[in-house]
């Protein structure tokens, strides 16, 4: 689904789907290999539907609704026309073994999880993910003040009955996804986590009550796999697809890019262009040609497209 469509008056908004659960450790994989059993034995129900999907996952009705929710999302399973769920590629290529072994079956490599918020935010399917992440403005931010900026977009763009009850309910599933609870005198620090994503630091808690900042910033543990494979999808569905150069604004600035879904400042944005041509192995080079700041696809040399670009990837699990 293109970005542009957030602001579109023919847009759906989703706000439903994960129960009010956020992702938690372990589900991905359950859900995705649960799938692939069930293809193996050519089983015609959906795992998640058959009246033993509580016993197989160990979970709760709604918590197996939401375990499917999160699979689809992060395209670790994928939807096809008639409704069968398959293996997606993320999930071939964390959990699977069809294109490899598996890079990562328990999420223990961080370039995992910013491959996963990477297809949680980049299209507009999930709507208060991407609408943090590409075009809310402000750096700190009230629970309030998210909730209600994304009713109001509902109301300017036309959406339709949109409630706030649900979008409150959406905005704190986000939050919870994102942000580690404080700590007590009895909790360890691996308690605080009730989500893998919240080890990406992305969202802080700030002093004031119900107070939020996005970490722009460096981001360490962002692989430069991880991040070639991000520009090269924001660039091949972006309006400058047709160039053979990428402006570094856009790549810093704009709903959809690297830099915006990733929070990444201008210096360690800059540190990573520049080094590009070493790894994209010189398919791309980094120019300052008149002032001018960009990312040139050298002549000759190709980029992977849309079905085989998450293959950069890999580069960041080499051992």
């Amino acid at each position: 689904m293109p970005v542009t469509q957030l602001l579109s008056t023919q847009y759906r908004p989703h706000f439903t789907g994960h129960e009010t659960f956020p992702l938690r450790y372990g589900w991905l994989k359950k859900a995705y290999d649960a799938v692939v059993t069930s293809r193996n034995k050519k089983e015609k129900k959906s795992v998640f539907n058959e009246d033993d999907a509580v016993a197989r996952f160990g979970v709760g009705k709604n918590m197996v609704a939401s375990m499917r929710h999160w699979a689809t999302a992060t395209r670790v399973l994928e939807e096809n026309a008639s409704g069968t769920l398959l293996p997606g590629e993320v999930g071939e290529r964390l959990f699977g073994n069809t294109l490899g072994d598996p890079l990562d079956p328990y999420l223990e490599n961080p370039s995992s999880l910013w491959v996963l918020h990477w297809q949680l935010c980049r299209h507009s399917s999930k709507t208060t993910w991407h609408f943090l992440f590409n075009y809310f403005h402000a750096e700190e931010f009230e629970r309030s003040v998210l909730v209600d900026a994304l009713l109001k977009l509902a109301q300017e763009k036309g959406w339709g009955r949109v409630s706030a009850a649900t979008v409150k309910r959406d905005v704190e599933c986000l939050l919870r996804c994102y942000v580690p609870k404080p700590e007590t005198a009895k909790t360890t620090p691996e308690d605080t986590l009730e989500c893998p994503l919240a080890e990406l630091g992305l969202i802080k808690m700030t002093g004031k009550r119900d107070g939020f900042r996005l970490a722009r910033g460096s981001k360490p543990t962002l692989g430069n796999g991880v991040f070639l494979y991000a520009l090269v999808d924001f660039w091949a569905e972006s309006r400058y697809a047709d160039l053979n150069q990428l402006p570094f604004e856009a790549i810093a600035y704009e709903p959809g890019s690297p830099g915006r879904i990733f929070l990444l400042d201008e210096n360690d944005l800059a540190e990573r262009l520049t080094k590009i041509e070493i790894y994209s192995d010189g398919v791309l080079s980094w120019s300052e040609t008149s002032g001018i700041r960009a990312i040139i696809k050298n002549p000759g040399r190709g980029l992977r497209g849309k079905s085989t670009r998450l293959g950069y990837i890999h580069d960041d699990y080499q051992r």
